[in-house]
Order: structure tokens, then C-alpha cells, then sequence
């Protein structure tokens, strides 16, 4: 990174948060460099956002509740304006000098239903994405910085069993390639839910329902609402 500031970064997920759902979101939780979206949002909830902080920079895969959205009788959004779906991409962002992938959707508890995957159909997608993480390493030094993605890894911040069991490919591209953060939704926290785990190289954080934070050279900041113990 080459950032001397750092990089700040609002990520977003699950919820509609009042916090952020008002004109003065950016004297709330400060002007971020990076909008990240891990899924099953209103669709205008995520176009106030991008409009509000003027961010550029704003990426996003799909969670599993995610639908076209009615906004006027004759108005339908069926994506985010100003926002980039990531699913299966890696993308450089090269005035913040970092590197993010993403993956949309959830385990598959319902046959047919859009956004969600069986194991191992989620593995052939994330191995879609290693020719391009092979490719930084040459290019950049590191294969990845921050993987996005609806779903919790595997016996990380999941379930046990039904619909918000995490995925193990998830794992495996964490310990193989070691980005800094693994952003996720999914899974709402309530209380004292544990939002933070620190899993081989990489910070895992449940995002729900909103994250900031700061990616500097030497160390990870979390700003509100959260602190640095988890």
C-alpha cells in the first residue's frame, strides 16, 4: 500500500442502518476512500450511500435475499448505480494501491433459488479467481488484499447447519493466498456476537450492519461503532 494515510473503508451489509440512511452519514462515520458492499441491501439504500460520500470507489457481490427493486411505479432498480458488482473479479484500485475480490451468495438451502451455491459449486467459482491472484503476485508482490463475500467461512462467525453455514473454500483462499481482511454479512450480530476473528494472516470481520476502518501499511484501525476488541 502506498497510501501514507492509510485506507478508510465503509463496508456495508444485511440492514439498513440509520446511522448511514441520512444526509450527515459523513460526520457520522468520517469520509471513507472505500465503499464495500457484502450483500442483501435495498438496492437505493446502497445508491444513497455512494451518493452521499461521493466515493468513486465502491464494489459489491450479491447476497442471497438480493432482489430488483421497486422505487416508483414505474422505476425498477435491479443494481446499485455507482456501484460495481465484484463477483468472481479482482480488481486493483490503484490510487488506494489495493487489491480486492469478491463473492456473492450463500450455502444452497433452496433448489432453484438465485444467490446460492452448493460447496462445491463454490469452490469452482473461487478458482476462478486464481489465475488473477497468481498474476498480482508477479505484478504487485501479494495476491490480494480484501476478499468480499455474502457468506461467513466455515466455522468462522457461521451456523453449524441450515442456511448460514459458512463455506470452507472460504478458508482455503484465506490460507493460501492472505489477504488482510475477509469482509462478510450473512449472519446478523446482535450484542456480544463475536465480529472479529483473526484467522492465519487475515482479519475476518462480520460486517452486518455496517463497518468502518482504516488499512494502514503497519495495522488495521476499526473506528465506530466498533473498537479494536471484539
Amino acid at each position: 500500500m502506498s497510501n501514507a494515510d492509510g485506507v478508510r473503508i465503509l463496508a456495508v451489509s444485511d440492514e439498513v442502518d440509520t446511522t448511514l440512511y441520512q444526509p450527515n452519514l459523513t460526520e457520522a462515520v468520517g469520509t471513507p476512500d472505500l465503499l464495500l458492499g457484502c450483500g442483501d441491501l435495498p438496492y437505493s439504500y446502497m445508491e444513497y450511500i455512494v451518493t452521499y460520500t461521493e466515493v468513486r470507489h465502491a464494489y459489491y457481490v450479491h447476497g442471497n435475499h438480493d432482489q430488483a427493486q421497486h422505487v416508483a411505479e414505474d422505476m425498477i432498480l435491479t443494481q446499485p448505480g455507482g456501484w460495481r458488482n465484484i463477483d468472481r473479479h479482482v480488481v486493483y484500485v490503484r490510487k488506494h494501491d489495493v487489491l480486492i475480490a469478491g463473492l456473492e451468495g450463500s450455502i444452497r438451502y433452496r433448489p432453484g433459488a438465485a444467490y446460492q451455491y452448493r460447496e462445491s459449486e463454490m469452490f469452482w467459482r473461487a478458482l476462478s479467481l486464481v489465475p488473477r491472484l497468481l498474476i498480482n503476485r508477479v505484478l504487485y508482490g501479494r495476491y490480494l488484499d480484501i476478499l468480499i463475500a455474502h457468506a461467513p467461512a466455515k466455522a468462522i462467525h457461521d451456523e453449524h447447519k441450515g442456511a448460514h453455514r459458512g463455506f470452507e473454500v472460504f478458508r482455503t483462499l484465506m490460507r493460501r493466498f492472505r489477504p488482510r481482511l475477509f469482509l462478510h454479512g450473512h449472519n446478523h450480530r446482535y450484542g456480544l456476537d463475536r465480529w472479529r476473528t483473526r484467522f492465519e494472516e487475515t482479519e475476518v470481520i462480520n460486517v452486518h450492519p455496517f463497518l468502518v476502518c482504516t488499512m494502514e501499511e503497519d495495522g488495521i484501525t476499526f473506528h465506530h461503532p466498533r473498537t479494536e476488541t471484539a
